[in-house]
């Protein structure tokens, strides 16, 4: 059918060949290369060179860009790579210059195979790989190489707020008369294409729940809070304060924002209790079916029911009290690869779900009689981390972003989408529970602690974001530039907001989250933020 594996190897290595040639000639405008490939050929023959191909990007300045951060952004091309050592650590030391010193180091920062941990202390842990198949054709290595001029070669016309000096980027021509090239169109830079004009409506549910602990209570509360915890008054004595609460009810779903509400053992009551699933069981989020930002979950606690709306659909509503009867079936799904366990909430919820998505799906919640997942890292001042379990979360209880920080962002989308973008919506797409306003952008990235009331929180680590950010929340509609801005602005990283863990009080009334709040923070060194001096008011 296709001429035998001979013409196969000679398919395939043309492909892998073709493109090793143009990566190899990538060039940034000061001559320093864009990629770093390691092979032991040079790519002149089939019979001792696979189709494939392992390399890191480099940035300008020749430092490497780390593997999971080139995984995110070439999902936004729909290209599947591997990352990391690949099961063969022994190339991976000699390629890398990683020696059994290195490893041990890696390993004492957390490093395991597996995971997304690309860079310790400046250095990669592993490397990036593709190859070409029987299937493969010109088309996908051409795609492959628009993706790494897109997102490294193409000129900027505006400034980059975030950068001090643009370095203007060029790259090499493929010759015509490349062997691999067969009168090939030449490659071009992939414009940035606005997918649509944004919008300025809102379609968030916003509650307020007006359920707040005897005053004599809360002082017994406030009194057990850290007192290392300072507030921190800057710009005219202004406190740091929460502006916006979030929470997720169904995993992937519409935003319910609330302006208090009370705060359970594994994070925001209710928060990401329920997940829908496709037919196998498979948690189903907004990387597979963006439409998911369109079902709107709201809560009622006086009726104890959840509301789910969406347009074109009649409203359904879920029961918020648990079936541990004997009728409850108990299905298995995976978050981020953590085994949970969960009952169905039946056919007429399914029906509902699989007739707005269009495909089978059903949704599923989390029982407080199964076994909850732990968190496995230790959070200083919250005693064991094993007494402290999440929901259908993906990392932590609970994700807080900063105004500040979101507003410099936006100042650099702007600019690249030459259109205004409104702050309410960049908001939703991070798709935070505790929105606060802190005087200085990304601050919140040297806190070791937070508190806010009566609430002690842990600062677990920074949120690397995902594809989810390049999805409109309110259309469902993709664009990729937003995660392509983030990693410019932030040079070569993804983080925005951070993960937080908290251990409630045990008190005989329940912990209240409010806006309004002041959020008293603490730095990872152990100081303590100063408060304003008696010149400040």
């Amino acid at each position: 059918l296709v001429g035998g594996m001979e013409k196969i190897k000679q398919h395939t290595f043309a492909l892998a060949h073709y493109t090793y040639t143009v990566l190899s000639t990538l060039k940034y405008a000061s001559g320093a290369p864009v990629v770093r490939i390691y092979s032991d050929t040079d790519f002149s023959s089939p019979d001792i060179q696979g189709p494939i191909i392992n390399f890191n990007i480099l940035d300008e300045n020749g430092e490497v860009i780390g593997f999971s951060q080139v995984d995110k952004m070439a999902s936004l091309y729909n290209i599947h790579v591997r990352t990391g050592c690949f099961c063969n650590t022994g190339a991976c030391q000699m390629h890398l210059g990683i020696s059994n010193e290195d490893i041990q180091r890696n390993l004492q920062a957390g490093h395991v195979c597996g995971d997304d941990m690309d860079l310790v202390d400046g250095r990669p842990t592993g490397s990036v790989r593709i190859s070409f198949g029987y299937m493969s054709s010109f088309e996908d290595a051409q795609t492959f190489l628009k993706f790494i001029i897109a997102t490294r070669l193409s000129e900027l016309d505006t400034e980059i707020p975030f950068q001090s000096s643009l370095t203007k980027l060029t790259r090499e021509s493929v010759p015509d008369d490349h062997p691999s090239c067969n009168n090939a169109d030449k490659l071009s830079p992939v414009p940035y294409l606005l997918d649509r004009e944004l919008r300025n409506s809102s379609s968030v549910t916003k509650m307020t729940v007006n359920w707040q602990p005897p005053e004599a209570g809360a002082e017994s509360i406030r009194a057990a809070v850290s007192e290392t915890a300072v507030p921190t008054c800057r710009r005219g004595g202004k406190p740091i304060t929460v502006t916006n609460i979030y929470l997720y009810p169904i995993k992937s779903c519409s935003a319910f924002e609330v302006t208090e509400w009370p705060v359970g053992n594994q994070g925001l009551l209710y928060d990401r209790n329920w997940m829908v699933v496709n037919q196998n069981g498979v948690c189903m989020t907004q990387k597979q079916e963006p439409r998911l930002c369109l079902v709107n979950p709201s809560i009622d606690l006086k009726k104890r029911v959840m509301v789910i709306q969406a347009q074109g659909m009649d409203p359904i509503s879920v029961s918020l009290e648990e079936n541990t009867g004997k009728e409850a079936v108990i299905s298995e799904s995976k978050v981020c690869s953590h085994r949970v366990k969960a009952y169905d909430c039946g056919e007429r919820i399914a029906g509902w779900f699989s007739l707005f998505l269009g495909r089978p799906c059903r949704l599923i919640r989390q029982s407080s009689d199964v076994k909850n997942r732990l968190h496995q890292k230790n959070a200083k001042g919250l005693g064991s981390a094993t007494n402290i379990s999440l929901s259908f979360v993906n990392e932590a209880q609970y994700l807080l972003i900063n105004i500040a920080s979101i507003l410099q962002l936006k100042e650099h989308i702007s600019a690249r989408l030459e259109e205004p973008l409104e702050t309410v919506e960049l908001i939703r797409r991070f798709r935070a529970n505790i929105v606060i306003s802190a005087p200085e952008s990304f601050e919140e990235e040297e806190w070791a602690e937070i508190s806010i009331g009566a609430l002690r929180f842990q600062v677990v680590g920074p949120c690397s974001r995902c594809q989810v950010i390049c999805i409109d929340q309110q259309s469902g509609e993709r664009n990729k530039e937003f995660l392509q801005s983030l990693s410019a602005a932030r040079g070569r990283k993804t983080n925005l907001g951070i993960y937080l863990m908290n251990q409630p009080l045990h008190s005989s009334f329940p912990d209240i989250l409010s806006v309004g709040s002041q959020v008293l923070p603490v730095l990872k060194d152990n100081t303590e933020i100063q408060p304003p001096t008696s010149s400040e008011e």
